[in-house]
Parts: C-alpha cells; structure tokens; sequence
C-alpha cells in the first residue's frame, strides 16, 4: 500500500519519493532536491534533482482549483490530456516537445524531460533576447502537428478517436469565456483594465456593436470547429527557448479546434514582446535590433507557415477529395483567417481580460503603457474586422505600423 494509491496535492517534500516509486530514473542511493517551479494559473511544477550529478527531472500536478482562483475548479483530466498530446506532438513534429517517462492517472501527475539549458521564451523576451531560430522551430511544429492531425490527412475515424479523446470541456469554457467572450462584455466582471485606459476600453471594445459580431462568430468557429488536433494555449509561456532549439510545452488546453487558434496566438504575443522593448529600451539601436526582429519573426511565421503548409499538404494528403484543384488554397485561406482573427482576440484579451500579459503590465512608465495598450487593442480590431485581408506575413507588418502611427509617442 502506498500513499499515492489515492490522489492528493504533493507538497514539495513528497515528490523525491513519489519520482523514485514511479521511476528508475535516479540512482537508489542519490541525493535528491525538489522545488517547485511553476508559474502559470493551473498547475504545480516540481523540480527533482540529483545534487552530486546534476540530473533532473521534471513532475508536473494537476491541482483540482486553479493557482488564480480557488473558487475556480477544473476537472484534472488535463493532465491526461497533456501527456497524451505531447506524445502525438512528439510523433509529428520530433524533438520541439519535451519527452514524457510517465503519466499517473492516479495523482494526476506526468513525470516528463527537464528542459534544462533553455529558458522560458516569455522571460527571454523580457529581457529582449532575440531567438533566431524561433520562426522556422515554431513553423515547423506548427504545420507538422495541426495538418496532420486533420482529416486532410488521417483517417477519418482515426481521427474522430482522437476528436473523443481530447473533448476537454472545462479548459474550453476557460477560453469560451476568457478569450471569445468577457473582453467584450465583460459578463462576470472579471476585467482588469488599465484605469487611465477605461473610456478607450468602453468605446472601443464594450461599445462595438460590430465588434462583438465577429467576435461571437469568431467564438463558434472555436466550439464547433474540430479541425485540427491544436495545443490550446500556445504563448511565449509555453516555449522554453535557446539560441538554438525551441521546447514547446503545456498543451493542457488541446483539444480538436481550428488551427488558425494556435497560429495566431503567436501572433499576438510576439506583438506583445514589441510592445516591451518598445517601451522600455533605452539605447535606441538595441531597440531597432529587437523591436525590428519581432516584426520579422510575426512575417515569417505566417510566411513559412504558407511553405510548409503547401510541402506537408502535397507530401501527406490522404483524402481524395482534398486533392481536387483549389481544395488545398481554399483551406488555406480560412486557416489564415482564423489566424488572424485569434491573433485580434488574444491581444485583445491580454489587454483587458481576467489574464492580463506580464509583457504589458510590467511597462511601469503609465503613459508609455497606455499608449502599448491603445496600439494592441486597434492592432486587433484591424485584424478580426478584417481578417479575410490577411494573407500573407507583409499585411501584419501594414497593419502593425498603421495601428503604431495613430499613437505616436
């Protein structure tokens, strides 16, 4: 009988014996340190180390609360969800998802690669690092693990299995409501809007009628589109980054939703990153050299997208009616419209939204925040209003450098 045959939350002097009576990964006799690392709302991420060797590893937890409300309760089947998705992330796009050794139904616990050497791309960014690799990793995982996950290319009942398998109702309310749906009409009155920004925020999102007709549009697509096998909640927080390799991890929010989702939430928080070092880079040139590789990274990513995209699509399509001429353009196209109307609402939701964006929020002079706030917020009405406009990575750079030139500083 052990004490994790029924489920409990580990505290972090419990997960070095839970690591050595699940895994044979560390040496019976080694000294081993835990701490927990994780700063995101729903989990709590442990890291085990061995003191002599320096070998580690990583124990992630589902908690039955989320970390930013306690009145909040989810269901911590994620944690199955995570596990299962990074091994078919792992299949498609080998090498850009950490491995998982083991996931424990039980204490709802995964015990995965410690991505030791690479940093939280969000933190990098902060710090205005520049990642020159990130474009072509982020493509390549892209396309690799959403088309093929379609019925463009798996079998057709394959496929709906897997549709069963990843219904993940309660993360899905999550972005329902956080994403497609309080930013607008602010319903629950969970917004955090910036004070000196309110009667913006009430003019330009509360009061857009039209606004929130594509907005609700833009919402169904996501709760009845079961296109794509998506990873759900694909920000600068869910990379861990170098010079040159890109981890991407966290996909607890997957489910079969349009691909444009993932896409475009990239999109947005490389924006995001612009923002801060516009801000707050003193010394000019860093500026241009920084400022200037977040709008490249935005252009190539939805560039080398559309070229990997039309290589993966010939090279894998299986159904034959996917292979009839302009089929392969004509879904091209509503993905990029999806991309670009995701990236509108995840800018716009990491603005005024329940889960503001550390990018903005830690931009402490106020005039040079609110006027970060006004660029995203008008960026992104551009881009759901217009989304059937976006096309190609130079309509970004248009539209991002018409929406900096209505607030010049």
């Amino acid at each position: 009988m052990s004490k994790f045959d029924s489920y409990f939350l580990m505290k972090t002097e419990e997960v070095p014996d839970y690591v050595r009576e699940k895994l044979s990964f560390f040496d019976t006799d080694a000294a081993l340190e835990c701490k927990e690392i994780g700063d995101g709302n729903l989990n709590y991420v442990f890291r085990v180390k061995d003191i002599v060797s320096g070998t580690s590893i990583i124990v992630k937890q589902a908690g039955e609360a989320l970390r930013i409300s306690a009145d909040m309760h989810i269901s911590t089947d994620r944690g199955r969800i995570e596990a299962k998705i990074l091994g078919i992330q792992e299949l498609y796009a080998p090498g850009l998802v950490p491995k998982v050794y083991l996931y424990d139904g039980t204490m709802c616990a995964m015990i995965m690669e410690d991505m030791t050497g690479h940093t939280m791309m969000r933190t990098g960014l902060l710090n205005h690092e520049i990642y020159p690799e990130f474009a072509e990793h982020v493509t390549t995982f892209l396309v690799n693990s959403l088309l093929r996950t379609t019925d463009v290319v798996m079998n057709h009942k394959e496929k709906k299995e897997l549709v069963k398998s990843f219904i993940n109702p309660d993360l899905c309310e999550i972005s329902e409501d956080l994403v497609y749906s309080e930013p607008f009409i602010d319903f629950n009155h969970r917004n955090n809007v910036f004070p000196p920004n309110e009667a913006f925020v009430r003019k330009e999102l509360y009061e857009d009628v039209a606004l929130h007709l594509e907005a609700a549009k833009l919402k169904f697509d996501f709760m009845n589109n079961a296109q794509s096998l998506i990873h759900g909640d694909l920000h600068t927080g869910s990379v861990f980054i170098n010079k040159e390799h890109t981890f991407i991890f966290d996909p607890e929010f997957a489910f079969y939703g349009p691909m444009g989702y993932d896409i475009g939430n990239v999109v947005a928080n490389m924006f995001f990153a612009w923002c801060h070092g516009d801000a707050t880079i003193e010394d000019k040139e860093e500026k241009e050299q920084f400022c200037g590789w977040c709008l490249s990274v935005i252009e190539k990513v939805i560039d080398l997208f559309i070229e990997k995209y039309n290589q993966v699509f010939d090279e894998y399509a299986t159904e034959i009616m996917a292979k009839v001429p302009g089929f392969k353009e004509w879904y091209l196209e509503g993905i990029l419209s999806d991309t670009a109307g995701v990236a509108g609402l995840e800018s716009i939701r990491r603005i005024v939204g329940m889960a503001n964006v550390i990018d903005i929020t830690t931009i402490s002079d106020e005039d040079k925040r609110a006027r970060a706030e006004k660029i995203v917020i008008t960026l992104a009405k551009n881009y759901i209003m217009n989304r059937k406009n976006f096309r190609q990575g130079t309509d970004y750079i248009n539209a991002i450098k018409e929406a900096i030139g209505k607030f010049e500083a």
